[in-house]
């Protein structure tokens, strides 16, 4: 029974299973979070970029038309007809060419903004593939530890909720940051130039503004990020609990799943519940505000009108000084409230701007995590003997392969073959430096041999076999194949030697055909098909609805646990490597099953070096050495018999085992 990863979280009540979050602490947000992703945007869309910013820049500024538009019809057309400055025809030629100016803009502001949506829409969508794109290929490089550490469904989470939180804030928040500024350094630009006194009141109002930001948003973003911290815990433990869906089942734990998981939805639903209600209120409170300011406005521009109190703006420099006009009282009204609904639409995004952030933060933290390092440089190649028994490299495959070793001292390079030949010598390892799993471990297997690994669960039986494979490296000791330390040979190709069939059995979606070449993509289907006969899973394939074309899906849902495993087998026999792994390769097969597999493992094992973990002794009788573990350490080894008339650890494991049987 698969074991399920627990943590406690001393806010919330205990429970069996606990999803680990991402390392990025709780409301928190990485520092450089934004300097990054804009970086990452002009590396990809650079032009793109500069495009929409240009359009941007004159949509905003065409906006901004309208309140100048009224100025100029009021002070240039209604006023002078009004007391008979201009006739009728004059100011009627004089509004034509506001309305055709008006029109002029307002159609270029139009097309600005419709191609400034396009390209943001392409550059969004692009944006995001391409994020996607690097957190998976980072996500190809880094070491077992972390998927070990981590839950899944918080990963995924970084997948699916925090990009889509950066979409939108590359796609929407971005983008109305930067026309609601633009606009603004306009607004301000034009209220100065039409009057300092009025400019003064906004200002007054706009401190209000500033103050109710600063608190409320504040608060809104905080909550925010939290909310999609909290999310992606609530994903990683539903992740979690559909995988072990069935071990819910078999403990009738589901009251305690529901209590986890109601402590989880409840600070979900905290964090969510202030952030809204904070992010809402800020939106009604700054537009009381701007309404405000609009009034004050009017009390202040119709006094100074009423007094003639002298007008000084900017445009001063070049006109004078005069008294102020209608049409600038009416336009400054416009801008207030243009200034206003600029605000107030800045404000709203605060939130969403850390929430995408958040989101961004997430997802550059997945890739900052470490690689898996790999300093080795001796690399797996195809050989062949020639004619005077040299071993030689070349590019056809010959089924024969050969250790390429460079050595950098003398400038040569040697090649030795590969045999299946491994050592560890005084081997100690621990998962962290202060509890040490391995001590002292010590043993070798020679080409062809079947070494097995016994021992009460948790002695280091699997340990080992993760060493082999360098899934973690050894804290002190060798380890050696074919006579070379493993730190010299690149992980790929010492991997690519070993064949391994798991306990848990993984397979993919697609055909039974591809999951078996899954072993070796460039395997034939006859020498599929030969491997599915070796491990005796061709007889139930072909009675399977479409046979080898039977497509599998939710890791073979539609399989046995029996036939999941066969499948896992002729995966390791397609690959042809040879050293084998077998970590309880057999222990979801009933005992026929096991004895119809038993023939086809022998001649898969024929001829290569193999490691058997598993709790039914029967299945490693027939093993050249096999090595019982305790607490990390080997306390026995030798041949089935000898241990049996040792009379010591494994005589009571083996026949305690038959007693109980």
């Amino acid at each position: 029974m698969a074991q399920v990863r627990t943590e406690r979280k001393p806010t919330m009540p205990k429970g069996p299973m606990r999803g680990r979050g991402m390392p990025v602490p709780k409301g928190a947000i990485k520092k450089g979070t934004l300097k990054r992703l804009l970086g990452t945007l002009v590396k990809y869309y650079k032009w793109q970029l500069i495009v929409v910013i240009i359009c941007i820049l004159i949509s905003s500024v065409g906006s901004l038309v309208s309140t100048v538009y009224m100025q100029l019809l009021v002070d240039h057309v209604i006023t002078p007809v009004l007391s008979a400055e201009k006739t009728f025809a004059e100011a009627k030629s004089m509004l034509v060419g506001l309305i055709v100016m008006m029109v002029t803009v307002y159609g270029l502001v139009i097309l600005t903004s419709f191609l400034y949506t396009r390209i943001m829409a392409t550059v969004t969508q692009g944006m995001l593939y391409h994020l996607r794109t690097d957190m998976f290929e980072k996500m190809q490089t880094l070491p077992i530890k972390y998927f070990d550490t981590h839950a899944h469904g918080d990963i995924m989470s970084t997948y699916t909720n925090d990009t889509d939180a950066t979409r939108q804030l590359i796609g929407q928040s971005l983008p109305t940051l930067l026309t609601s500024s633009l606009t603004l350094i306009v607004s301000i630009f034009l209220m100065l130039t039409y009057s300092l006194w009025l400019s003064f009141v906004v200002a007054l109002c706009s401190v209000l503004m500033t103050f109710v930001v600063k608190k409320i948003g504040g608060n809104s973003a905080k909550y925010m990020v939290s909310q999609q911290t909290s999310l992606a815990r609530e994903e990683g433990f539903v992740e979690e609990m559909m995988k072990g869906q069935k071990v819910v089942k078999v403990f009738t734990h589901e009251e305690r799943a529901k209590e986890d998981f109601d402590a989880l939805n409840e600070q979900l639903f905290k964090d969510s519940e202030r952030a809204n209600i904070f992010g809402n209120v800020l939106g009604p409170i700054l537009g009381n505000i701007g309404n405000f300011s609009y009034v004050l406005l009017s009390i202040v521009g119709g006094a100074m009108y009423a007094l003639h109190v002298p007008n000084i703006g900017l445009s001063s420099i070049f006109n004078g000084v005069s008294t102020i006009g209608i049409g600038v009282i009416v336009a400054f009204l416009g801008m207030s409230r243009n200034f206003a609904q600029t605000v107030n639409q800045m404000s709203q995004q605060i939130s969403m701007i850390a929430m995408g952030l958040a989101g961004a933060s997430r997802v550059f933290t997945l890739m900052d995590e470490q690689p898996e390092t790999d300093e080795g440089y001796v690399t797996l190649v195809n050989a062949k003997t020639d004619e005077n028994g040299n071993v030689i490299e070349t590019t056809e495959r010959t089924g024969e392969w050969a250790w390429k070793h460079y050595h950098k001292a003398d400038d040569t390079t040697t090649y030795t073959p590969l045999r299946g030949d491994i050592v560890m010598d005084m081997v100690d390892f621990g998962y962290v430096p202060e509890k040490q799993v391995l001590t002292d471990v010590t043993l070798y297997a020679k080409p062809g041999q079947k070494i097995a690994f016994v021992g009460a669960t948790g002695a280091g039986k699997t340990t080992i076999t993760n060493l082999i494979n360098r899934f973690y490296d050894i804290a002190d000791g060798k380890i050696r194949y074919d006579g070379i330390n493993i730190n010299k040979i690149r992980k790929d190709d010492l991997r690519r030697s070993l064949g391994i069939v798991l306990q848990d059995t993984n397979l993919f979606t697609g055909t039974v055909m591809e999951n078996i070449r899954y072993g070796r993509l460039d395997a034939t289907d006859e020498e599929c098909i030969e491997a599915a006969r070796l491990a005796n899973a061709d007889d139930f394939i072909r009675r399977l609805p479409d046979g080898y074309d039977t497509v599998l899906t939710n890791n073979g849902a539609n399989l046995s646990q029996g036939q999941r495993q066969l499948l896992s087998i002729a995966r390791a026999a397609v690959a042809d490597a040879p050293a084998m792994i077998l970590d309880e390769a057999t222990s979801s097969i009933d005992t026929r099953t096991e004895a119809l597999v038993s023939d086809g493992m022998d001649k898969l094992m024929h001829g290569r070096t193999v490691f058997v973990i598993a709790h039914r002794l029967s299945t490693v009788r027939n093993s050249d050495a096999i090595m019982v573990l305790d607490h990390g350490r080997i306390i026995e080894r030798g041949t089935h018999e000898q241990l049996i008339e040792q009379k010591g650890t494994y005589y009571q494991l083996y026949t305690g085992a038959f007693e109980l049987e």
